[in-house]
């Protein structure tokens, strides 16, 4: 057993009763069931802090790859339980969301209700008017009103795609963002303004603010923002923190960068500068062939709310990011509904590529300190507004029994680009809530102890 909190590495017995752990012991113990776990590392629970995929077949492909967790943070909803909906009658791992800042915007500016990018058959677009357009201050202010009912409601901050809508946000409306931040003691989950490589303003804009208003700010995949710059923001982060901002961060596992072809910086910049790649460089995530100039300016008109692969980040960026103490990983992986169409394979291999390329294969990250950045540190980060997940991320007496058993030998990532829904290697078992939901590497169908994660009080 590891426990990432107090580096606990030892062959322990773990008891669960009522969906907590119970006791945990050097001797065995008896129960109603019992799994064989030698050989295995019995973990914490992995929590994706950035996923777009709370579709059920999200949701089968992330607990083979050890997710207990997962959580729409970047985009959010509104109200924020809406970016599960399409799971809410049948969880099978735990979810939750941020305040979609978008969706108040689409609220406010197109006068209409789109709780969440996919919902009930309906699909946003990325060149809406709320993606385009400039609020009024009579507007700024009902987006306020917005975002303070979605916290109220359980909300887990507040999600804002500043790049995708970059010249819609004013300062004034960023200013109001980080003001309501600051006031309820929430973070912004942000994916900063891009601009071209190692240009680090997108981050300094954010600090500057969360400095300001005394916001905790969370940077989305640093790595893919950064580029080259990777060392320069990680220092810009670490002397934040030495002023007293409470800001952290995260990366990715898989390269490339996913999104709509619909994106502002595919629309209106120059992409192929941003990125330092060219058309060739690009997935259709759907089909999975690479494009050219022609077929990309086809898609963008006939498909624009369809997705694109970008190739162009560098393994040693990541390397960097990974070794900075803090650094958390997630998934950011893409909305699935059918495993007929592609997607790209961070929602099938990110956590065990983790741990098999870049702790067994590269040394780059010793196991206990992995398993943190993939368990405790989201829960650490979360649980000072949001109290459900002090329980989570490390393997304690009354902890919620959401535990991953898996080989360190054997766990590998099997999905790669091209072919994203093959299952990890070494995943054996997955308890979610004490109710085994993988058992020998396969989802248990009966399985669904997923729950709904919002900031409500600890019940006992």
């Amino acid at each position: 057993m590891i426990n990432p909190e107090t580096g606990l590495d030892a062959i322990r017995h773990v008891g669960i009763r009522q969906g907590r752990v119970a006791v945990i012991s050097p001797s065995p113990l008896d129960g109603a069931q019992t799994i064989d776990a030698t050989g295995l590392v019995v973990a914490p629970g992995f929590i994706d802090i950035h996923s777009h995929t709370l579709t059920p077949l999200g949701q089968q492909r992330n607990v083979l790859d050890g997710v207990t967790t997962q959580l729409e943070m970047e985009a959010g909803a509104l109200p924020s339980k809406a970016a599960g909906d399409a799971v809410a009658d049948r969880p099978i791992i735990n979810y939750g969301a941020s305040v979609g800042h978008f969706a108040a915007r689409i609220q406010v500016i197109e006068g209409r209700d789109l709780p969440y990018f996919f919902y009930r058959g309906e699909q946003g677009s990325m060149a809406s008017p709320a993606f385009t357009e400039l609020a009024t201050a009579t507007q700024i202010g009902a987006i306020r009103r917005k975002l303070e009912e979605g916290l109220d409601a359980g909300g887990l901050g507040i999600g804002l795609l500043l790049d995708y809508m970059r010249d819609a946000v004013s300062q004034d409306e960023l200013a109001m963002i980080f003001s309501v931040a600051g006031g309820r003691k929430v973070p912004v989950f942000v994916h900063v303004r891009r601009n071209l490589p190692g240009d680090s303003s997108g981050l300094d804009e954010v600090l500057g603010l969360a400095e300001q208003y005394d916001a905790p700010v969370f940077i989305c995949h640093i790595t893919h923002n950064a580029m080259n710059g990777i060392e320069t923001w990680l220092e810009k982060i670490d002397a934040a923190r030495a002023r007293g901002v409470t800001v952290t961060t995260e990366t990715l596992s898989y390269l490339a960068g996913g999104t709509s072809i619909s994106a502002d910086v595919f629309r209106k910049r120059d992409w192929r500068s941003i990125f330092a790649i060219d058309y060739g460089d690009v997935q259709w995530v759907a089909t999975g062939e690479w494009l050219t100039e022609k077929t990309w300016e086809h898609y963008a008109r006939v498909e624009p709310t369809g997705m694109v692969n970008h190739h162009y980040v560098q393994e040693a960026w990541l390397h960097s990011a990974l070794r900075w103490p803090d650094m958390m990983v997630s998934t950011d992986a893409l909305p699935a509904f059918d495993p007929r169409q592609m997607t790209n394979p961070n929602i099938s291999g990110s956590f065990s590529r983790l741990l098999g390329r870049y702790v067994r294969e590269q040394g780059i990250l010793e196991l206990s300190d992995a398993l943190s950045r993939i368990s405790l540190k989201p829960a650490q980060w979360l649980e000072t507004f949001a109290p459900r997940f002090s329980r989570k991320g490390r393997i304690e007496v009354g902890a919620d029994a959401d535990l991953v058993l898996f080989d360190p030998k054997v766990v590998a990532a099997g999905a790669d680009y091209g072919s994203p829904w093959e299952s990890p290697m070494g995943i054996n078992w997955v308890i979610v809530g004490g109710v085994i939901t993988v058992q020998g590497g396969a989802v248990v169908p009966s399985a669904a102890a997923g729950r709904y994660l919002d900031t409500t009080p600890l019940a006992e």
